[in-house]
């Protein structure tokens, strides 16, 4: 009996504690709740009162009250009975439309009917009485403050709680003018601009389709940059338009000033030295890929374009290819990939043949090789990097400079520093060939500069190490970095996987052989010529009656 009292009184004990323990932590996520309730309520951003006082300095203190920040304040209505306010930033507004639009027909304001009661007045003036194309109800000062640093005109009432938002941006912008990086003999010639309004209407003015779909984001805490995702809805992939939003929207950064901030952020490997995200100044070009299911991502500050997903004969196709006839345009496409070659193995090769394989070059090169060598103080590795360094030097000099200096200095420089060093016996003639052959090759493929740079340099110490067998491994490595690569779910070296890619990889059929879009980037219309291309020749009666008319 004494041990079943004993067993009874350890039971009730147990659950005691354990009531006590479940009750206190019943209180204290309660309490967590409500801290987390105040909490949400303290970051709330703060709502707009009744007073237009209170409003516009609240406004001010929200703006750190800086020069630029104008406050007109005025009288209007009937009798000049309400108070009002316009706040705007100097220099990001337009000033004409300011006081035409806005002012005037506020101040110019009589009604007969009844007057409306002091909270609606906001109300009333947008629907009845302001002449402008935007203008949105906003209920928070920080709303207030964003619109205004966007360069919005904001209008306050005395007695209501609530804020216009008229669009009165009036900055100034650079016109559509040619890009320098992407210059044609034939096709369009104008460029995006810094100016995201300014882009989305020239992407428009290519695609006129009412699927083309423009989604606005806002990344940035203290830039608040407007970014644009464009896209064909019914062509382009949902997952990489999902994939996209939640790359961007999950970017909790301070600033975002260029599209290469963004770039860095949403790509799929940020160490590789191949970009996985186009981009480009031209509308054409954003235009052609946004047909073939690509998603646009347009920035605004920038004239650079982005488009997912990407893939790697991308980087070696040019607007022209499509203005031209196929069979020049193969060849050029032929060229650029050659081209590509050089700029990457050349040194490597040069490297490997005068220091391993000597046996591979002709007697007679190889003994002019083994004459201009003689009395150079460097082994070829290091004569090659000493050329390699100093070509790169040159070009980062001809871009930093303006343009008449940088290209004087680019042009004149390589020519006396090249000359300089075979004379004076630090290099040889055959290194300084072989550099500025490398050199022009890397010209003809700008979309992977930076690439064929690293991989030179990866290259030319492979050579070094072990020869044309180093060469082969940095190769095997580079095919295999290649094929394991990604865009935004697509193969990186999907050009050449498909029979009907190869189309458009290498080779440029005829524009009416690519019947269809990329199997690979479109996932909804894949069609994109419905009709049978070239045209069947008329019959010989047909042609009879024709000249018998005539």
């Amino acid at each position: 009996m004494e041990r079943n009292k004993g067993g009874r009184q350890v039971l009730f004990g147990f659950m005691k504690r354990k009531l006590r323990y479940l009750l206190s932590s019943s209180g204290q996520a309660g309490a967590g709740d409500d801290n987390k309730e105040k909490r949400a309520e303290q970051h709330m951003p703060p709502e707009l009162s009744t007073s237009l006082d209170e409003n516009v300095e609240a406004l001010k203190n929200e703006l750190s009250d800086g020069s630029d920040v104008k406050v007109h304040r005025f009288r209007f209505g009937p009798d000049l009975c309400y108070s009002g306010a316009l706040v705007f930033i100097d220099g990001m507004t337009d000033s004409l439309f300011i006081s035409e639009a806005i002012l005037r027909p506020i101040v110019s304001w009589r009604t007969c009917d009844e007057l409306p009661k002091a909270r609606d007045i906001a109300r009333t003036v947008s629907s009845d009485v302001i002449c402008a194309g935007e203008v949105q109800l906003i209920a928070s000062v920080s709303d207030c403050a964003a619109s205004c640093l966007s360069g919005d005109a904001v209008f306050f009432a005395d007695g209501c709680p609530e804020a216009l938002q008229i669009n009165a941006k009036g900055y100034e912008k650079r016109s559509v003018t040619e890009p320098a990086s992407e210059s044609v003999v034939r096709g369009p010639r104008e460029g995006f601009t810094e100016n995201l309004r300014t882009n989305t209407a020239l992407l428009r003015r290519k695609i006129r389709s009412g699927r083309l779909r423009c989604e606005s984001l806002t990344v940035g805490k203290r830039t608040q940059t407007h970014i644009c995702l464009m896209y064909i809805d019914g062509i382009a992939d949902k997952k990489v338009i999902e994939t996209l939003k939640f790359r961007i929207k999950g970017l909790d950064v301070d600033s975002i000033l260029e599209s290469g901030y963004i770039e860095q952020y949403i790509e799929d490997a940020p160490l590789s030295p191949f970009s996985t995200v186009g981009y480009s100044e031209k509308p054409d070009v954003i235009a052609g890929r946004v047909l073939e299911g690509r998603v646009a991502v347009i920035i605004d500050g920038t004239p650079f374009v982005l488009t997912v997903p990407m893939l790697f004969v991308e980087s070696f196709q040019t607007a022209e290819d499509y203005y031209s006839r196929p069979m020049y345009a193969t060849m050029m496409r032929i060229v650029r990939y050659l081209a590509y070659i050089i700029a990457v193995f050349a040194p490597a090769i040069y490297i490997s043949l005068t220091s391993f394989h000597h046996e591979m070059i002709p007697t007679t090169l190889l003994l002019t090789i083994a004459k201009a060598r003689e009395g150079t103080p460097f082994p070829v590795f290091l004569e090659t990097f000493i050329m390699v360094i100093s070509f790169e030097i040159l070009r980062e000099g001809g871009i930093r400079l303006p343009r008449p200096v940088g290209q004087a200095i680019s042009i004149v420089g390589a020519l006396i520093m090249g000359d300089a060093a075979v004379s004076a016996g630090i290099v040889g003639a055959p290194v300084v060939i072989t550099i500025a052959i490398t050199a022009v090759a890397s010209f003809l493929i700008p979309m992977q500069n930076e690439s064929d740079t690293m991989l030179r340099l990866a290259m030319m110490a492979l050579a070094a190490f072990a020869g044309f067998y180093g060469v082969a491994m940095g190769t095997f490595a580079i095919l295999i970095h290649l094929a394991t690569l990604t865009s935004f779910g697509a193969a990186y070296f999907d050009g050449f996987a498909w029979t009907r890619n190869l189309q458009d990889s290498i080779i440029r059929m005829p524009l009416w052989t690519m019947k269809r879009r990329p199997k690979h980037i479109a996932k909804g219309d894949t069609v994109r010529i419905k009709s049978f291309i070239p045209p069947l020749r008329p019959h010989a009666g047909e042609s009879n009656r024709q000249a018998g008319d005539d």
